[in-house]
């Protein structure tokens, strides 16, 4: 037999059905014990582990005073927001405005929105083990908020905190897509050199709204 003839062989035996292996079960996720304020904890824990910065809001005042802080420390001049019931009950787009942020809508010009500086997102799942969250394709909340700004914050409440990956992904599954995310951007070349924020942002927040 040739070289070829050799490698095709075993390729055609290594996928006969009759020398298939099942595939072990998935072993069980590690599950979070203790209250609400505890898997809170856990959650910004893991996230800042990820190198995101985290923050605990628990009134109007405390989400003001912290995007404040924000627009100061990553010289924020223009933001664009998700349009959904959340960020809308908590007048972020109101809040920034005030103070001083111009808003641009996710349709206006893509030159445009390629230079905005924040995009601000809520959470529609967040998975405390990992401190990822999920950020689901739905009608108000684009894909590009917290994908082109070099900042994203994305605001969650503690009902969005989900028991394990499976439950996240049950969550999901009848979407057509979502983004999970893990920290801000990060590419590696073949030599293993990161990168921040290459290939999306460069900075990335994550702040518990408990009000």
């Amino acid at each position: 037999m040739t070289s070829r003839e050799i490698i095709l062989s075993r390729v055609k035996t290594a996928l006969s059905a009759a020398h298939r292996v099942p595939m072990p079960a998935l072993p069980a996720l590690p599950q979070l014990e203790g209250d609400a304020s505890a898997r809170i904890e856990a959650t910004l824990a893991a996230i800042e582990s990820v190198s995101g910065k985290t923050r605990r809001v628990t009134r109007p005042a405390d989400l003001r005073n912290a995007l404040a802080d924000l627009i100061g420390a990553e010289k924020i001049g223009k933001a664009m927001l998700w349009d959904n019931a959340d960020l809308r009950e908590l007048r972020v787009a109101e809040t920034l405005a005030e103070l001083g942020v111009a808003i641009l809508a996710p349709d206006a010009d893509k030159r445009e929105l390629a230079q905005c500086d924040l995009g601000v997102t809520g959470a529609d799942a967040v998975l405390p083990q990992t401190g990822s969250i999920a950020l689901r394709a739905l009608p108000g909340q684009s894909e590009l908020v917290s994908l082109l700004p070099r900042v994203h914050l994305a605001l969650f409440r503690p009902a969005a905190l989900r028991a394990d990956l499976r439950d996240l992904l049950a969550q999901l599954q009848r979407d057509a897509h979502a983004v999970l995310i893990t920290g801000p951007s990060r590419t590696a070349d073949i030599e293993k050199t990161l990168a921040i924020g290459v290939h999306g942002p460069k900075v990335f927040y994550a702040w518990s709204y408990e009000g």
